[in-house]
């Protein structure tokens, strides 16, 4: 064990498995899914290849962690944007758009995320992780449609932003439509599951 790896772990076990995590949510950023090695977080961080093992006693309890960083980035994000004042569908409106930009700008993350693996292990903890910000769009959709099953709803135009937000990174989208921006399929989709927006007096 190197002097530069005692030093890490004298951190302790929380303060060396923030860090695993840290480096792997910069790596997953910079480099995509495919970087995310055990050896080379555990390189990058200064441990051990090993190491990463004594607190993720597995690949997929890493990748969780470092999934859980996203989703908390992302309802962060929308927090920020929020325009709480504003009526239920221009705050749809805005969540939606931030959905579409955190696709964007942090494509690897976003597929660590809605990784297969991942959502099926339960390692996520969804319940504290993606529902919240779930049930947050179900709650503002309720508002919208009030006589509708806003979960259904909810569920129906998040499926539909996956799949605007994948096509789009795909180039399928502009392929087969010959348009340059999103903004359009976003407002398609919003009057598809919400109705067309009320007219600006």
């Amino acid at each position: 064990m190197s002097l530069h790896e005692n030093d890490h772990e004298s951190e302790g076990a929380d303060g060396l498995r923030a860090r695993l995590v840290r480096v792997g949510v910069e790596l997953v950023n910079a480099e995509g899914v495919q970087a995310l090695s055990l050896r080379e977080i555990a390189r990058r961080t200064g441990v051990s290849h090993g190491a990463p093992r004594r607190h993720f006693p597995t690949h997929l309890d890493l990748l969780s962690a470092i999934a859980r960083q996203g989703f908390a980035e992302l309802a962060a994000r929308v927090a920020e944007e929020d325009p709480e004042e504003a009526p239920a569908r221009e705050r749809i409106e805005v969540l939606a758009r931030v959905y579409l930009d955190y696709a964007g700008t942090r494509r690897g993350m976003y597929e660590l995320m809605f990784r297969h693996d991942l959502l099926e292990s339960g390692r996520l903890g969804l319940r504290e992780t993606s529902l919240p910000l779930f049930a947050h769009l179900a709650g503002l959709v309720g508002r919208v449609r009030p006589g509708a099953d806003p979960a259904l709803l909810a569920g129906a135009l998040w499926a539909n932003l996956h799949g605007i937000a994948q096509l789009w990174h795909w180039g399928s989208l502009r392929l087969a439509t010959g348009g340059d921006d999103p903004g359009p399929f976003l407002t398609a989709a919003l009057d598809a599951h919400l109705g067309p927006a009320e007219p600006t007096p």
